[in-house]
């Protein structure tokens, strides 16, 4: 019989900056009818994140914080045939994942495979399924067909480029400095921009002999939203799926009749993994391509649970690459 256990908890009272995270302990009691205990291991790091804790995505507070992590399942609730000590990932179950241990739906959770471990899987779900919702259901991206990508150098960005690479995609990616164009195309990028130097717009057009692009996946928002906009060729797709700079001015619809009939969208992942079915698609189509090497995962930064404030400091100071984890 489960019992309640006392844990260490990162709890946001109030909206703000990365001080309004406060590490507490809180009594974690045993998991309902289908719910299950799982002991984090590794939890990830991301920049929604952020817009949970500055209340540009607003939650009910005061709350926890944090979408993914990986560990073992120590408890279950009435109703769940998953075993004790089952090794899982989640990216989509609940919020709440900066914690030494979480409850959450069982039917929300992934079985890992032997073969990925903890940090990996922590660093991985979320980014990557966000990666196989973009270029596999939002714009099916072909062979052939040209992308620009910004944040290239970015933890999303990195698998991105391998993934639309190994579908024989031309892939474009914009970076700020020469370190990171060089990561890029370690990650398949077969163009970089570096934004500091040159016209993203003016290059584009210059690699796609002025035609412009099919689609544009955009995770940075204001300070790159129109140029994202001036990229597409007519009837292109402008895939806006992050604010990392802030969110972009109100559109006005008459800016994509003058470029060319445009088509935006503004996915999110929760709402490409809302069926459990879906969910289990994309972290299997995510874990077989880790496992089998076609994807392959840098983490450059772990924390502390306790230094949470400054892991959200180097992440919004743009001080990162690659994944990122806080570790309990």
């Amino acid at each position: 019989m489960a019992t309640a256990m006392q844990v260490r908890a990162v709890r946001v009272a109030e909206p703000g900056g990365p001080g309004a995270m406060v590490l507490e302990t809180l009594e974690l009691p045993a998991p309902g009818p289908g719910m299950a205990r799982v002991a984090n291991r590794a939890i990830g790091l991301n920049y929604i994140d952020t817009y949970h804790r500055s209340g540009l995505y607003p939650l009910p507070l005061p709350t926890g914080i944090g979408l993914e992590g990986a560990g073992v399942v120590e408890a279950v609730g009435e109703g769940v045939d998953l075993p004790v000590g089952t090794r899982v990932g989640y990216c989509a179950a609940g919020i709440g994942a900066y914690a030494e241990a979480i409850n959450l739906p069982a039917s929300r959770l992934v079985a890992l495979p032997e073969t990925v471990d903890f940090e990996t899987a922590a660093a991985v779900l979320l980014k990557g399924c966000t990666v196989e919702y973009l270029l596999q259901r939002t714009w099916p991206l072909a062979a052939g067909e040209t992308c620009l990508f910004h944040a290239a150098a970015g933890g999303v960005g990195q698998l991105f480029g391998q993934w639309a690479a190994s579908l024989g995609a031309t892939v474009i990616g914009t970076v700020g400095s020469a370190e990171k164009a060089e990561l890029a195309r370690a990650c398949g990028y077969h163009h970089v921009i570096n934004y500091r130097e040159e016209s993203v717009v003016e290059r584009v057009r210059e690699l796609t002999g002025g035609a412009g692009l099919p689609v544009v996946y955009d995770g940075v928002g204001r300070d790159t939203f129109f140029d994202s906009l001036d990229c597409l060729r007519p009837r292109g797709l402008m895939v806006s799926f992050g604010n990392a700079s802030g969110s972009p001015p109100p559109l006005d619809l008459q800016e994509l009749a003058q470029r060319g009939s445009l088509f935006i969208t503004r996915p999110t992942l929760l709402s490409y993994v809302a069926d459990d079915a879906e969910l289990q698609a994309s972290a299997a189509a995510v874990l077989d391509r880790v496992a089998d090497g076609r994807l392959t995962v840098t983490v450059e930064q772990r924390y502390d649970l306790a230094d949470v404030r400054r892991a959200h400091e180097d992440l919004e100071g743009r001080r990162t690459t690659g994944s990122s984890l806080l570790l309990p």
